[in-house]
């Protein structure tokens, strides 16, 4: 700092009393450091108006809910029903974010959402899918490495660190985004009596995801939480962030199963139970049976919105191998196309793969696993035999998984 009478601000040409000099003898007043500071703000400010003003405009063509579903319905085969209830909660999203009066008597609350069905059903392709057409930052992230503040694995407010990554750490487009939260169900209550043991990944991570869930103003850490202690928090308000979680809930048609015998009374009681479809008891879930499952109450009070997913029969899985756009069997023949191959699949070919699938109980996941290990030694030796092209028979994949099976039961052996 130079204390210096009679010297002259560089900028404004004003005599001071005290100026702060540069490595080049330049010399600043504070009026100037002031000025400059305001100036700065107000920049900010306006790009920050500018930048609310842009989204708002870009996001008043929003689909509309069955817009979002017809979307779906080109990569996802079935589950209408979820597919209806996503659309909703997140065209309802838009439109919370759009209202302008924060003021106003009716204060539109965010309606998180529950996704429950058998693994291989789809929803985290339902997540994944409808990122692609979403206006606003979208983070999947896996509550499987989740555990109580102070034990080892990740707190919950590293949930948030993926959405600030998709925004390029603009806390303001974060604020409105979207977090799907995977496998749910895993952080699920172990026992029923919590005071027996600490359980540091079920019961502490719910209670800790209860203000992410309701909205609240969180201390994230940009870099990740424990490898980085060192860093500065970032602050972020969940207040306007939905949450959508999904998860398997492996077991909770005994839960179901159980509560709706438990309501039978009477001679006419009973007449109704036997209207229950013993093979979807899915479809009857309601919260007290996630209650039962492990989830604290607190926590389904804030996940409003439960729907499922049906679990995939066949007509629904041979649908999946041929009809979406991204669908598995076109995968392959893009990939022997980029070598000048014709790639098709006999109907009796992909009839085996569906039963296959149905017999392993993996879902349209499993017909992946399927079709890879049908495909791999093909794939292999297609670029040295220069076909044009090739149709994979039942005979052949029927071959190539009873190999694989045959080299498995060796290998246990």
């Amino acid at each position: 700092m130079a204390t210096k009478k009679n010297n002259l601000c560089s900028f404004c040409g004003n005599e001071s009393d005290q100026l702060f000099s540069g490595l080049d003898g330049s010399l600043i007043c504070y009026d100037c450091i002031e000025q400059g500071h305001k100036l700065l703000m107000e920049q900010e400010a306006q790009m920050a108006r500018d930048e609310e003003k842009q989204w708002r405009s870009s996001v008043q063509d929003m689909p509309h809910p069955s817009q979002i579903k017809a979307f779906l319905d080109q990569y996802i085969i079935g589950q209408d029903e979820a597919k209806r209830y996503l659309s909703v909660a997140v065209y309802n999203h838009y439109k919370r974010l759009l209202q302008v009066t924060r003021n106003d008597d009716v204060e539109i609350e965010k309606s998180n959402i529950i996704l429950v069905g058998p693994t291989g059903t789809g929803k985290t392709l339902m997540a994944r899918t409808i990122a692609k057409m979403l206006k606003v930052p979208f983070a999947m992230v896996d509550a499987t490495v989740l555990t109580e503040a102070g034990y080892v694995g990740e707190d919950v407010e590293s949930l948030l660190v993926r959405l600030l990554q998709e925004t390029n750490y603009n806390v303001q487009q974060a604020e409105r985004g979207i977090v799907f939260i995977d496998e749910i169900d895993k952080i699920a209550r172990k026992s029923d009596n919590p005071s027996i043991t600490r359980d540091v990944s079920g019961e502490g991570v719910q209670q800790g995801l209860l203000k992410l869930l309701e909205g609240a103003v969180v201390n994230v850490p940009p870099q990740g939480g424990r490898k980085h202690p060192e860093q500065e928090f970032v602050k972020i308000n969940t207040q306007n962030i939905l949450f959508i979680c999904g998860g398997a809930f492996d077991g909770i048609e005994r839960k179901i199963a159980q509560r709706l015998n438990t309501q039978v009374v009477g001679f006419e009681a009973s007449q109704k139970s036997q209207k229950v479809d013993k093979n979807d008891l899915l479809r009857y879930i309601a919260p007290q049976d996630l209650k039962s499952f492990g989830l604290i109450p607190e926590i389904i009070g804030r996940l409003p919105i439960l729907t499922y997913l049906q679990p995939l029969g066949k007509e629904a899985l041979r649908k999946i191998l041929t009809e979406p756009k991204n669908a598995i069997t076109k995968q392959y023949q893009k990939l022997l196309e980029m070598d000048g191959v014709t790639l098709r699949f006999e109907d009796a070919a992909l009839d085996y793969i569906v039963d296959k699938a149905v017999e392993y109980k993996l879902g349209a996941r499993g017909l992946r696993g399927l079709t890879e290990t049908i495909m791999i030694d093909l794939m292999y030796e297609i670029p040295e035999k220069k076909l044009t092209q090739y149709t994979v028979t039942r005979e052949y994949a029927e071959q190539k998984l009873q190999k694989d099976e045959l080299f498995r039961l060796q290998q246990a052996v």
